[in-house]
């Protein structure tokens, strides 16, 4: 449970107007949320907590979705549907309540408000009594007295800024949690864990390209029990296998991320035309230009050209990331030409 979180929903979401159904649902989100706003728990957890509808719910939480205060991520065990990630929109969260915390409890209450609502002043009397009496808006947290100025939340530490260093690292875990939850991993956030994540977004690929690719890869490979095996930190972000595994992310993203079964991704229960290319060709080959190492006596045609193209484009001069998508170019447009060539 994040407490943190909990006070920002209640002091930001409920004073932004937020209707009180949405509230409640971003409430129990918090409270199975870590510090980063991550959590999965089912629908049906949710409904029966805040006493609502399974279909109230998943509408809610499609209008959180689209007014930007929380992301869906869907998943599977196997061929088993999990429970949905959720990833609560944490700085939205904390500028929607730091609002609040800088104009302190009075100026949240206009004379324009009180005449519109129509209240009396013995009623708005009651109903601070009751408020009071019920606990502070921040979720029962025992740190703030209900008696005490909301105006003094303005020192609150979580309206520091993180420098970018923090801000690296704190994406980074994301990843790395992200990580964990998809494939049932335990990694810690050790400095080799998180060395290569950090690497890829100080390149300044962003924190959504990474969570992409952790998704790709444990699509493809998450029921096969040799490539599982590369499911971890080091080789998926490593400089030279990141930019081809972002590349094919991508496309698989844009095709409506299908299912790999059977060693071909699949939608609808019908194979994606070409989706049983294997780059294991390419790949290898690249290897093999770059270190000089497994030469090979007869290189295919394919290799031979794209080898050729390489040396003129000066790759093993380049930063290894973009030598490899330049690589990967250069063999999807010499692998086209030569299809061509053999078709006519």
């Amino acid at each position: 449970m994040s407490v943190k979180l909990s006070a920002y929903v209640w002091d930001g979401c409920a004073s932004s107007g937020m209707k009180t159904m949405k509230v409640a649902i971003m409430v129990r989100l918090a409270d199975f949320s870590n510090d980063e706003g991550v959590c999965w728990p089912s629908v049906d957890t949710i409904a029966r907590q805040i006493g609502a509808g399974r279909s109230t719910v998943i509408t809610a939480i499609n209008e959180l979705m689209k007014e930007g205060w929380l992301t869906k991520q869907e998943r599977r065990k196997g061929q088993r549907s999990a429970t949905n990630i959720y990833r609560l929109n944490v700085e939205k969260l904390r500028t929607a309540a730091n609002a609040i915390y800088s104009q302190g409890s009075d100026s949240g209450r206009s004379e324009s408000e009180h005449s519109e609502t129509g209240h009396s002043e013995s009623e708005r009397s009651g109903n601070i009594k009751k408020s009071v009496s019920q606990g502070p808006e921040s979720g029962h947290d025992p740190s703030v007295s209900s008696k005490q100025d909301p105006s003094v939340k303005t020192s609150c530490p979580a309206a520091e800024q993180p420098d970018p260093a923090t801000m690296i690292t704190d994406q980074a875990k994301q990843v790395l949690n992200h990580l964990n939850l998809v494939t049932g991993s335990k990694y810690q956030p050790s400095k080799t864990s998180l060395e290569g994540i950090r690497a890829r977004l100080i390149e300044g690929f962003t924190l959504s390209e990474l969570l992409l690719v952790v998704d790709y890869t444990n699509e493809k490979w998450g029921d096969d029990l040799k490539m599982s095996e590369y499911l971890r930190p080091i080789p998926l972000f490593s400089p030279s296998k990141f930019p081809g595994y972002l590349q094919a992310a991508e496309k698989w993203n844009e095709s409506g991320r299908p299912e790999y079964v059977n060693g071909k991704w699949v939608k609808d229960g019908k194979p994606i035309k070409g989706s049983g290319v294997d780059n294991s060709e390419r790949d290898a080959a690249y290897r093999r230009y770059t270190s000089g190492v497994g030469e090979i006596t007869n290189p295919s045609q394919l290799e031979i050209e794209v080898r050729k193209a390489a040396g003129k484009a000066g790759i093993r001069n380049q930063q290894a990331s973009f030598a490899q998508q330049r690589w990967n170019s250069l063999w999807t447009e010499y692998s086209e030409r030569l299809s061509g060539e053999a078709a006519a």
